[in-house]
């Protein structure tokens, strides 16, 4: 009984974390990259993917939408 209430408190989707790991690994790349373009190019590859999970997102949940 105690397994399955503590299950049920913790509820994740699967959105959120792979956007705490956009973060942390936006985080990481701040402070270990030195060179500037690097660093920058590192940051955009990672807000793609970030964008790139939220639209697919919205498409998922609203996949209805198109097909009207």
């Amino acid at each position: 009984m105690r397994e399955a209430r503590a299950g049920a408190l913790i509820h994740v989707n699967r959105l959120s974390i792979a956007l705490v790991c956009y973060v942390v690994l936006g985080a990481l790349a701040w402070t270990t990259l030195t060179d500037a373009k690097i660093r920058a190019g590192t940051l955009v590859i990672l807000a793609l993917f970030l964008v790139k999970s939220v639209l697919r997102r919205n498409d998922v949940l609203h996949a209805d939408k198109d097909a009207k």
